[in-house]
């Protein structure tokens, strides 16, 4: 028999993870309460529109706009609205009133994490956060618990659903970029303005959380470089795929040495990257996520599900549920943020990588040891050229021209910079087509 009181449980939001959250607490309650060991009663749900068209039923005795009142009278209180304010403001109040608070706002948390973070402390309250990335993956609790004793080197991961999808059916289908969007669209996973999933707005505020997490480092959003997929072609997909790669958004987050100063510390960066089709990242398809994570101890490990969706994500919110619920019944402080070892962030010019440049240039002799030449001035090492000729000019009246794909060997990012722009500069070179990284060959050599 329960003896422990029952919990009360807010929601705030109902749109299609809310509402999912708020069904299955209403038609799953007794069996978390067994596991729980105490009643979770969901008190209510507040919306800004409580006539607005929900995705599944809510009774309405549970519908508010009054999410302050509801707030005060909660133990356990889900943000589901989204946005930065009014969020932020209520998850200080839970906080600050004695609930424990449960939420999916990747936005909040790149953006005012360690304050929020702080707060929780402080005042002995806990904040669950494993929907914010990767939907229904378990990621942040092996993050911020099973692997809080081994050392973390380096994550890549798929983290965003649509540009997964439409990177993935540019590959299979052929489609273009916009194609690919339309029917990503089409589908629901792309919104009307998809500027945060293919620009990689929403990536980058998961790789902050991420990088933060595994690096025990708060890693600003500011800090993290970022670029997204509107500049991927076609063309692009099929040269990667003939080359055997793959392109993939990624986001990568590691513990490195910067070359020059021997500084270590972290970087967390969001851009296209080839992976290899032998690596497992390559077999992620449509709009799942997958994360990929190098550590010394327990080796590579990797995580894969859907990203997105309202039941899927509902998984990892509940799941937060009982683990607070547990708390409550129980006792003790929860689990801290470690954020303690203050590691520099470093630039993306001191990141090392392969990559992988496409030229057109001018197709006469001479060119290609010239190019040749302008990379090892540069100290970038070239590992494979492969060359195809065009033999119409590129304009009226000029010279014929000829693709080259060049592959390198590791190099720095500034020393790909300077080595672009010489090509730039360079008269035989009509257009530097592409610059994509290559990542997932190898693991760099351990800092210890």
């Amino acid at each position: 028999m329960i003896e422990y009181r029952n919990l009360r449980v807010a929601i705030l939001g109902a749109g299609s993870v809310g509402a999912q959250v708020a069904s299955l607490l209403l038609e799953h309650g007794d069996e978390l309460a067994s596991r729980v060991g105490a009643g979770l009663e969901l008190v209510g749900v507040a919306v800004r529109d409580p006539k607005a068209k929900r995705t599944t039923d809510i009774p309405k005795h549970l519908i508010t706009t009054d999410a302050r009142t509801l707030i005060l009278g909660a133990d356990i209180v889900i943000e589901l609205m989204g946005g930065l304010e009014p969020a932020r403001e209520y998850i200080e109040l839970a906080m600050n009133s004695g609930a424990d608070v449960i939420t999916a706002n990747k936005a909040l948390l790149a953006t005012h994490g360690p304050e929020l973070f702080a707060i929780a402390e402080q005042v002995g309250a806990q904040l669950y956060y494993e929907a914010a990335v990767g939907g229904a993956i378990p990621i942040i609790r092996p993050l911020r618990d099973s692997l809080a004793g081994d050392r973390v080197h380096r994550i890549l991961g798929i983290v965003n659903g649509t540009t997964n999808y439409i990177l993935d059916r540019m590959d299979t289908e052929g489609d273009s970029l916009e194609e690919a969007l339309a029917a990503a669209t089409e589908l629901g996973y792309a919104e009307a303005d998809p500027t945060a999933d293919i620009g990689g707005y929403d990536a980058a505020q998961k790789a902050t959380i991420l990088a933060s997490l595994a690096f025990h480092t708060a890693v600003p959003l500011e800090s993290v470089y970022r670029e997204g997929i509107e500049k991927i072609t076609h063309a692009q997909v099929l040269a990667a795929r003939n080359a055997g790669y793959v392109v993939k958004l990624l986001a990568v987050c590691e513990r490195m040495v910067d070359a020059e100063t021997g500084v270590e510390g972290v970087s967390a960066r969001v851009h296209p990257a080839l992976v290899p089709l032998a690596h497992p990242l390559a077999a992620v398809h449509g709009a799942n996520n997958a994360v990929f994570l190098e550590a010394e101890a327990a080796g590579s490990l990797m995580f894969y599900g859907a990203g997105a969706g309202g039941v899927q994500t509902a998984s990892a919110v509940l799941g937060d549920v009982v683990s607070a619920a547990r708390r409550h019944v129980i006792g003790g402080p929860g689990v801290a943020e470690s954020t303690q070892a203050n590691l520099p962030i470093l630039p993306i010019s001191s990141v090392t990588t392969r990559y992988q440049i496409t030229l057109e240039v001018v197709d006469r002799p001479g060119v290609l040891a010239a190019i040749a030449t302008m990379f090892s001035e540069h100290g970038v090492s070239v590992e494979a050229v492969q060359q195809s000729v065009r033999p119409e000019p590129v304009q009226d009246g000029g010279a014929p021209t000829a693709t080259l794909v060049i592959g390198t060997h590791e190099a720095t990012e500034s020393a790909l910079a300077a080595t672009v722009a010489s090509l730039d500069a360079n008269e035989s070179v009509a257009e530097v087509t592409s610059v994509l990284r290559v990542e997932g060959i190898q693991m760099p050599e351990l800092v210890r």
